[in-house]
């Protein structure tokens, strides 16, 4: 039977504390996903599992104890933590006992597929790892086509980022661009039509022409769209909103277009 790793010097348990830090993440690409549901659709997904950490004081799910089972007999590293290591490692409080560590990387923007109805989220340097992480799952359930980062954007590998995304990291593809510049020439290159969010846009989201395959650009949080880059966009929307409130949070403003422009994209193909 596999040892019980109970000691905080256990060099795996060290590289999961290291995987906390971006630079060795980049380093390393490779990061930590935590919870059953993650960690099983990073398995459904084929990802490159690393290895699966389990504490098997915690972990009580039949079924992803049996997925863990089939895994091992499959090949994949599994090692098996003590319930008090694995809640000192944990990023919850009421830790489930699965994790995962896996191998991946965002990919460069000129591999992303761009099938003929694609929609995109285009986040210009996104801060909030949070947000990124719920776009990306957000992406996922709209049925959009791909996340892009332009510019020096928080990690989606971050834990908050992973943990929000709820797994969708493993089947939205994540691309980067360095700068708008290089995402406007991508978009020029596949025909993929930029239609940029502007609070000061006179046409709204529920009139617009979208034209598939479409990115939708958004700024990050702070300081919304560089003019240079939002001029540059075939069209600029604006959601429209009443009360107090001056912006929406990113990923709420993300939810909303992609929602629209599924709502009539799919209406006009007779599918969704």
């Amino acid at each position: 039977m596999a040892e019980t790793i109970s000691s905080v010097a256990n060099p795996l348990v060290k590289r999961v504390r290291a995987l906390g830090d971006r630079k060795y993440r980049r380093r390393e690409g490779a990061f930590v996903v935590q919870g059953i549901q993650p960690v099983w659709q990073a398995v459904e997904a084929r990802a490159d599992i690393e290895v699966l950490l389990v504490a098997p004081d915690l972990l009580r799910h039949a079924g992803a104890l049996a997925m863990v089972e089939a895994q091992a007999a499959a090949g994949v590293r599994v090692a098996r933590l003590s319930g008090e290591l694995f809640g000192r490692i944990a990023d919850r409080d009421a830790p489930t006992g699965l994790a995962a560590i896996v191998r991946a990387t965002p990919a460069a923007l000129p591999s992303l597929p761009v099938p003929g109805d694609a929609v995109f989220v285009a986040l210009h340097t996104p801060g909030n790892p949070g947000n990124v992480g719920t776009i990306v799952r957000t992406a996922s359930a709209a049925g959009a086509t791909g996340v892009i980062l332009i510019g020096p954007a928080a990690d989606p590998y971050d834990p908050a980022a992973v943990k929000a995304s709820m797994g969708a990291l493993f089947t939205v593809p994540v691309a980067t661009a360095a700068s708008g510049a290089e995402f406007l020439t991508w978009a020029r290159s596949h025909r993929v039509a930029v239609a940029a969010t502007s609070a000061g846009a006179s046409e709204s989201h529920w009139h617009a022409e979208w034209r598939l395959p479409l990115a939708l650009l958004l700024g990050s949080e702070g300081t919304g769209l560089p003019a240079d880059l939002r001029d540059a966009a075939d069209l600029r929307v604006a959601i429209p909103m009443t009360g107090t409130a001056e912006s929406l949070n990113l990923a709420v403003a993300a939810g909303v277009l992609l929602y629209e422009v599924r709502r009539r994209t799919w209406a006009e193909s007779g599918s969704g």
